[in-house]
């Protein structure tokens, strides 16, 4: 069954969204830009006993896509506190040729297939223990803080599994 006032929402927001748009946004691209994060919200375990969270403390996790040009939230999603946050990267209707900024803690290779899949782009930044091998290298102007762009794949087992295609790898230095 659906959920009407869901899906009432999600119309509302579509609606803000266009009255909200900004055209002097500062980064030229062709779709949309979302941040995705979430956060935890603590609850007293012993009033909200379902929230289960840690032994001695309930909490609920509130999982958002952020529209950067819009300034509004345009996904929202509220889980179980122990719920990870790869897990709603499935849940997500991720639009074609929008860019997704998420946190490097929420790098799974098996759930960011999906949104390529999908043709969007993923951008975040790289755990320190990612086996990156390139392939080849596009010419980059470091006076824009650029260091390197390239082209690889994945080489450790389970990634490059989950991961079959080619990823872009951009090093960039922001003096600030």
């Amino acid at each position: 069954m659906k959920n009407i006032a869901m899906d009432f929402i999600y119309v509302l927001i579509e609606e803000a969204r266009k009255i909200c748009y900004r055209s002097d946004f500062e980064i030229n691209v062709e779709g949309n830009v979302y941040a995705l994060d979430s956060s935890t919200i603590n609850l007293c375990f012993s009033v909200f006993w379902w929230a289960e969270f840690r032994n001695t403390k309930g909490g609920i996790k509130l999982h958002t896509s952020y529209d950067v040009k819009t300034s509004l939230a345009t996904f929202l999603h509220i889980s179980n506190a122990k719920m990870h946050n790869v897990n709603v990267l499935d849940l997500i209707s991720y639009e074609l040729r929008s860019f997704y900024a998420i946190d490097k803690a929420n790098i799974y290779f098996k759930s960011l297939y999906h949104p390529h899949q999908h043709r969007t782009f993923i951008v975040t930044r790289a755990k320190d223990n990612m086996r990156f091998k390139r392939m080849y290298s596009i010419p980059v102007d470091k006076a824009t803080g650029e260091r390197d762009d390239q082209i690889g794949k994945l080489e450790t087992y389970y990634p490059n599994k989950d991961y079959l295609v080619k990823l872009r790898r951009i090093k960039h230095y922001d003096c600030e």
